[in-house]
This record gives C-alpha cells, structure tokens and sequence, in this order.
C-alpha cells in the first residue's frame, strides 16, 4: 500500500516526464510515448515509469535511447521539481504493454 505522500510525487514525476519527453526534445525516432504511470519507492528514492510507446518500429530501440538519455532526462525533471523535491529519485522506465494485452484479449473475443 502506498502512502499519500508516495502517491502525490509518483503523480508529480509522471506529469513532468510526459513534459519532457513530449516537449523538451529528446532524440526519439517519430514515435509518441506516453507515461502510464509511475511508481515511487517507500523511501522516496526510485521511481518506476511505465511508458506505452505509439508508432515505434522497435520498441527496444526507443527503451535503449531513453536509457542513454536517463541523465539528461533526470537532470531536467530535477529542474522543474527543484521545488517541491529535497532529493530526485533516480530514474527506471519499463514498457507498459498492457494496451498490447488488450488488444489481443479482444481480438481472441472476437474470433
């Protein structure tokens, strides 16, 4: 169970990385990402991202771009919560493929 204070940063880091990884220009190829949702540790000190990844050829190669830009994007969600956080969590992002899941549920319905 997550406390309220967890559940109001988790909320906090998932509106501003959707801000920088819609806004702010990190090099993704032509694909949009949206942030499912966030999860923060107890101790406030990792948060988990889940991304749904739209229009991708390789979904893999889009997790390893954000992963070589992890410092960078923390960088720039350290400088838009510089206000509201003492300390930034260091950064995971996984794929959310739940949409995929689905999806295919209703396709299996279907046929």
């Amino acid at each position: 169970m997550d406390s309220t204070r967890q559940n109001k940063i988790a909320k906090l880091i998932q509106k501003e990385l959707a801000v920088i990884l819609l806004e702010d220009g990190i090099p993704i190829y032509d694909c949009m990402i949206t942030v499912t949702q966030t999860k923060v540790s107890p101790d406030l000190s990792l948060a988990r991202s889940y991304l749904s990844i739209f229009n991708a050829e390789n979904n893999e190669k889009v997790m390893e771009t954000l992963k070589k830009n992890l410092k960078d994007i923390r960088y720039r969600l350290a400088r838009k919560v510089k206000n509201q956080l003492r300390i930034i969590p260091k950064l995971d992002f996984f794929i959310d493929d739940s949409l995929d899941y689905v999806e295919n549920i209703e396709n299996l319905l279907k046929s």
